[in-house]
């Protein structure tokens, strides 16, 4: 079963061999077995990468997230879908009903809404039962925005009045690098599931290739939220981005039960996906931690 997360920082030569990667740089040689890899995040554009490597690392569905010279992610390794029947779930997806498509974003809007609010009490804000009410009038499809709405009380709640995610400052680059980490996961298991990432529920960006994905990880931004709230004095350097990425190793609750978050985002997406079809299928991630 695979369970790390492989971060490179150094000047490296990344290949393949024998069922390992190996990595090499100025001081040393490391093999690591692509069976206990779950994610790769290549964090500085120094390194070179076999092509070999990258076949061997798609066809054993490994996630690679690449960053920029800022050491922001840009982009990730992307597979072809590799499902029996992708051609089946996709010819569904794309006749999915709008009806069918508005009733499911309602319950991923008040399932992130209320998530929310559980942090604003979490922290004592008295913003927690504004944000509860948001959830009594979300509409089908979300027509009202009360996302939108919910939205700007909350950050101002959790860092200030003056702040907006526009700025460019570092709890909007940790959040940012900590909802790139999400997305992957999300594209992962998108596609492991036969679905397209661009055909979305509610997102309809064109120049978005993962709608989807966007759709079905809102109601976990409040896991990345949480930890930068309560880390807003450190410094973002390598060790963040560490404890960022390895918040998909921590156990949180799903369904009565405690999983590490990999797994807790392996069945939501299934179970989601399949509830558009299934309107009783859908269970929702509510934030209490593990």
């Amino acid at each position: 079963m695979s369970f790390r997360t492989v971060v490179i920082t150094r000047q490296s030569k990344i290949s393949y061999k024998n069922r390992f990667m190996l990595v090499k740089n100025e001081s040393e040689e490391k093999l690591i077995h692509l069976s206990e890899i779950d994610t790769i995040i290549v964090d500085s554009i120094n390194v070179s990468i076999s092509a070999y490597l990258l076949k061997e690392l798609s066809d054993n569905k490994i996630n690679v997230i690449f960053c920029d010279d800022k050491h922001n992610p840009f982009g990730e390794l992307s597979y072809y879908y590799s499902r029996h029947n992708s051609s089946k779930k996709i010819n569904k997806q794309i006749a999915w009903k709008q009806k069918d498509k508005d009733e499911l974003w309602k319950k991923i809007v008040i399932n992130k809404i209320t998530n929310q609010s559980l942090l604003l009490n979490k922290i004592h804000s008295d913003n927690y039962n504004l944000l509860l009410s948001y959830v009594d009038e979300v509409k089908t499809g979300d027509k009202t925005n009360r996302e939108g709405h919910a939205a700007k009380v909350y950050f101002n709640s959790l860092y200030g009045m003056e702040f907006t995610r526009h700025d460019a400052d570092q709890i909007n680059a940790a959040l940012n690098y900590g909802y790139s980490v999400l997305l992957s996961t999300m594209n992962k298991e998108v596609k492991i599931n036969g679905y397209l990432t661009q055909l979305g529920i509610h997102h309809k960006n064109e120049f978005n290739q993962f709608n989807l994905s966007c759709d079905l990880m809102e109601p976990f931004r409040v896991i990345i939220d949480n930890f930068v709230y309560y880390n807003k004095s450190r410094k973002f350097d390598t060790e963040y981005k560490y404890d960022l990425v390895n918040l998909l190793n921590s156990y949180f609750n799903y369904s009565g039960k405690k999983y590490i978050l990999k797994d807790i985002i392996k069945m939501f997406v299934k179970n989601t996906l399949e509830s558009i079809e299934n309107e009783d299928k859908y269970e929702g991630f509510i934030f209490y931690e593990g």
